[in-house]
This record gives C-alpha cells, structure tokens and sequence, in this order.
C-alpha cells in the first residue's frame, strides 16, 4: 500500500519534532486528497498510524518514551503516485512552513503476516494489552518480526482518552522447525 511517512525520535507527547510531523502529515494527506478530487476520484482520509521501535527493544517502555524511534504514517489511495505527492508538497510548503514537510516520503509499504487487536483506552495504558500479544505469539510458535505497528481510531484532541480506539499490530513469522 502506498503511505505518506516521517520518520522522528522522542516522546510523541512532548517533542516539537512529532507535533510537526503529524501537522505535515495531515497537510499532505488532505492536499493530495482535494488534488485527486479534481480528478474525481473521492475517499475519506485514512487514520494516522505509527510505528514504534527501540534498537533494544528491551528497554521499550513508558519510562523510556524519549529515547523511543518512530515512523508516523497515513495511507493513500492507489491512484496516489509520486508525481501528485511532490506536486502538493509544493503547493503546502507555500501555505505551511515547517521543516518537517521536507521529511515526508511517499513509500511502498508491505507489512505481511501480523497478530493484532482493537484496544480501547488511554495510549499509555496498552501495555499490559502488548505483553498478552506477545505471549501469544511465543506460545503459538511465532516471533515477532517488525516494528510494533499502532492505527489510530479516535482523535485524542476531540475523545476522552479511556474512549479512544486503536488497532494494536505486531508482525510475525514462524518459527523454523
């Protein structure tokens, strides 16, 4: 699938340098979607998603949030090409200026097999929710095989956060006999 990304470290509660991201994400997103809409093709805009990650992913927790890497990431229709993508990135940088926009990339994205689950409550609070995911996979015979993958349901700016939906992704492959 095809995907606007940035990708950024740092606690995405706190970081100026994930407030920009998301901002030039969204810019993109609706700019790209109003430019294919000339052309009439209509969609909805797909939610954020994100990837999370550590280099030692044992040291991935909240206590960490600083140091934590990420990709944020919204999905585009398959009519979306690169040549629209740099077109609109032209026509937002004139609107929003922000150094983030020159991050965007618009990429092939391919996940393959993943264990997931809708979890509903506050971000902070997934972590007992992630250690069953993992503990399923281990006793399934599987190991994790890419970043931990978050879609976003609900708008924290506009949902009480013990309300907010997320789609939980883990991508996995089997264990070789």
């Amino acid at each position: 699938m095809n995907f606007l990304m940035i990708d950024g470290t740092g606690d995405p509660n706190t970081t100026v340098e994930y407030q920009q991201a998301v901002e030039a994400l969204y810019s993109m997103a609706y700019g790209i979607k109003f430019d294919i809409k000339i052309q009439r093709f209509e969609y909805v805009v797909p939610p954020l998603e994100g990837l999370w990650w550590m280099e030692n992913m044992n040291d991935f927790t909240l206590a960490n949030k600083s140091r934590w890497q990420w990709t944020m990431m919204i999905m585009q229709p398959e009519w979306a090409t690169e040549e629209i993508f740099e077109r609109v990135r032209n026509k937002v940088d004139k609107k929003i200026k922000t150094p983030a926009l020159k991050k965007l990339s618009f990429e092939v994205y391919q996940e393959g097999l993943a264990i997931q689950i809708v979890y509903t409550g506050k971000y902070e609070d997934e972590a007992p929710v992630i250690a069953e995911m993992h503990r399923f996979i281990s006793e399934n015979d599987y190991v994790p095989s890419g970043k931990h993958h978050e879609i976003y349901l609900g708008d924290p700016r506009k949902t009480a956060p013990e309300k907010l939906k997320t789609i939980l992704r883990q991508p996995i492959r089997k264990i070789s006999s």
